[in-house]
């Protein structure tokens, strides 16, 4: 269903009557469709909430993307429905983004889950890099391009994180080892795991393979 917060309209889905909220965030140029077999297992006993983030799906594009404004919808639209702190779960830009949300209002979440987020550009593999500079070379647009200049999160601006977090990174994965372990460094109560055999989505995209992780924190 669509929804207006200030002025962006933004699709969701809310799936699953009883249980613990979770919140999930979709990575770029996707949408809420790639939780769709996660969803199917998790809202038998959750309340499951996806959207499209602006600029994605369902939902309207603004003149521009940035990830501060992916987060004050998340912000809003947790307000709006009056969610009782629900587990945040972010994939790559979904994960930027509920680092941004949860740096602003821990208080608003009982937790968080970061799927290959990165606190800059440099915090991509050089491989990565290059291919998305490519894309935009060829191909440009704003979604490639706001990989290329956001985001910017210091370490110290992660220190505002008051929940437990759980970041997790594929072994092969387009976010480099060491900007996933600083990540859960700099968050007080983070800490990381790196997925053997795994890439950047394969563990998100289509897949039930969160269901563990996110059982951890709302069982």
């Amino acid at each position: 269903m669509y929804i207006q917060l200030d002025n962006q309209v933004l699709y969701y889905e809310k799936t699953g009557e009883t249980g613990p909220e979770v919140v999930l965030l979709h990575g770029n140029g996707e949408s809420h469709e790639i939780f769709d077999e996660l969803v199917s297992k998790l809202c038998e006993d959750h309340q499951v909430i996806t959207m499209d983030s602006r600029g994605h799906g369902l939902s309207a594009t603004p003149s521009e993307l940035h990830y501060a404004d992916m987060a004050g919808d998340v912000i809003n639209l947790i307000t709006e429905l009056e969610l009782s702190k629900p587990l945040l779960v972010g994939f790559s830009d979904g994960a930027i983004t509920a680092m941004l949300v949860a740096i602003q209002k821990s208080d608003l979440i009982s937790g968080l889950i970061l799927c290959g987020g990165n606190r800059t550009p440099k915090g991509l593999t050089r491989k990565a890099l290059h291919a998305i500079k490519k894309e935009h070379k060829k191909n440009p647009s704003a979604l490639t391009e706001l990989m290329l200049t956001e985001p910017d999160i210091s370490e110290e601006s992660l220190a505002n994180i008051q929940v437990n977090t759980l970041v997790l990174a594929g072994q092969h994965d387009m976010i480099r080892e060491k900007e996933t372990k600083l990540i859960a460094a700099c968050i007080p109560r983070g800490r990381y795991e790196i997925l053997p055999g795994e890439d950047h989505g394969s563990y998100v995209e289509h897949s039930t393979k969160l269901l563990p992780y996110i059982y951890r924190f709302t069982k």
